[in-house]
């Protein structure tokens, strides 16, 4: 990796609400949606997210390793098969056996998965080859970009489930199955991510896969989270910090708290216009860690409340190293 395109380390806030959806179901608990009941706090997986994110590049026409052939899941070594002869055919290499190839393949072909595959720049894998650092049999890729599970930054009330029905037909007869229909009726949800300069000289991870993550975030929940229980969530925030040294602040989410307006409660919120967002600690926090900081690159929904004139002091302060999202890439 050269200098043009060396990683440096950041750290990101990103926040998105839903409304009268269900964020992430749990398939243990009839897919509620995911909930600490001691606290009424609304969770989503890390997993959710990547795949919002997967999906989002896989539609742009970008190769993945998490991914359906022919709309059905695959199993790691099929996948790598189908890469291989695809590997075999860009390369022209000469092969016998594919399967032999594979599970002892030359450093050339996990370079070529790492270059070929965006996911795996981003989030790491762990494939059935040998190679790289070794994992129960295999190589692990551990991801620069990773994300804790998120959660809501308020109270959420899940909406009493109603039983769906549906019908389908089989051997001239119909067959009708009964569930439950589980949402929430508001839930403002925050993620923290860190992106690893060290990692990201492993898997090869460019400045351009960042950026692409940044509009990725921006975009890709709008345009995935389009099914019958996912649709109600949009993007609200996006904040990712990029450092010049190892330095990290820690969970950016302590940072920011929801505060109901004149008339609401914190744990009756229904929508976006219901609270505003203080961000007056996390730029406080910023300004003293000021020598630390390369770029600040943020993007704020119009609708979200927000103390605009603390968000403009912070924009004069550091007007040299605050870039507006999303990016014009090529």
């Amino acid at each position: 990796m050269n200098e043009k395109t060396k990683i440096l380390n950041s750290e990101i806030l990103f926040i998105y609400d839903a409304k009268m959806c269900n964020p992430n179901g749990d398939p243990d608990e009839e897919n509620k949606p995911r909930m600490d009941y001691e606290t009424f706090t609304n969770l989503v997986s890390d997993v959710r997210l990547k795949r919002y994110i997967r999906d989002y590049l896989l539609s742009k026409g970008y190769e993945i390793w998490v991914s359906k052939v022919d709309d059905e899941v695959v199993d790691a070594t099929k996948r790598l098969r189908i890469l291989a002869k695809k590997y075999v055919e860009e390369m022209k290499a000469e092969i016998k056996e594919i399967d032999k190839f594979i599970k002892e393949p030359p450093s050339e072909f996990i370079e070529w998965l790492k270059e070929k595959l965006i996911d795996v720049r981003m989030f790491g894998a762990v494939m059935p080859i040998k190679g790289g650092e070794e994992r129960g049999g295999g190589v692990n890729f551990t991801g620069p970009i990773q994300f804790l599970w998120g959660y809501s930054l308020h109270p959420v009330e899940i909406i009493p489930s109603s039983s769906i029905t549906s019908t389908f037909a089989g051997r001239g007869e119909e067959y009708g199955t009964i569930g439950k229909d589980w949402r929430v009726y508001y839930s403002l949800i925050a993620f923290y991510g860190i992106i690893s300069a060290k990692r990201a000289e492993k898997t090869n991870l460019t400045s351009q896969d960042v950026f692409l993550l940044d509009n990725t975030l921006i975009e890709a929940i709008p345009s995935e989270a389009t099914t019958r229980s996912k649709i109600g969530q949009t993007p609200r925030l996006l904040l990712r910090v990029e450092y010049m040294n190892d330095f990290y602040i820690g969970d950016l989410r302590r940072y920011v708290k929801v505060k109901p307006k004149e008339g609401k409660r914190i744990d009756a919120l229904r929508e976006i216009y219901d609270f505003y967002l203080d961000v007056s600690r996390l730029i406080e926090i910023l300004r003293t860690i000021k020598e630390n900081i390369k770029r600040i690159y943020l993007w704020v929904h119009p609708e979200l409340s927000i103390d605009l004139e603390t968000l403009n002091e912070l924009k004069n302060e550091f007007k040299d190293k605050i870039v507006s999202l999303p990016h014009k890439i090529d």
